[in-house]
């Protein structure tokens, strides 16, 4: 086989779907917690997630001069919920039982514990790829 056929289609490894325990406040009949169905989003998905996020902000000083801003929030709100395939985020009894309207917004309900969403965040980065610890490059960088 030539070095080229390795980067053939056929060749590729798929990345398979994960669970992951979310919240502790939300349990199974014997008190365990509920696993949710995460899955890899590819990298076209997470350019159209980050270009909906994206606005372009006025330079100041500079008249019809913009330049590109993520908003990180928002963002990062919509990576997770394109990651979740169950609970269907999408479902309107849940977002009723919430009394949202929006999946970003039952994601935020259903995960109440800023610090249970921050390693959900990490979680889900560190399984699309995301997962260069800056502070690490910088000390590379430094030596």
């Amino acid at each position: 086989m030539s070095n080229l056929a390795f980067f053939l289609k056929k060749n590729k490894a798929v990345r398979e779907s994960t669970t992951f325990p979310v919240t502790k406040s939300l349990r199974d009949d014997k008190g365990n917690p509920l696993l949710w169905h995460i899955k890899p989003l590819t990298t076209k998905q997470d350019e159209a997630i980050r270009d909906a996020c994206t606005i372009e902000v006025p330079i100041k000083g500079k008249s019809n001069m913009f330049r590109n801003k993520v908003d990180t929030n928002k963002y990062i709100s919509k990576l997770l919920v394109a990651s979740v395939v169950f609970p269907d985020l999408l479902s309107a009894d849940l977002q009723d039982s919430y009394g949202v309207k929006t999946p970003e917004d039952l994601l935020k309900e259903m995960i109440d514990d800023p610090g249970e969403y921050t390693e959900f965040t990490l979680f889900v980065q560190n399984f699309n790829g995301f997962n260069v610890n800056i502070d690490e490059k910088i000390d590379e960088a430094k030596n």
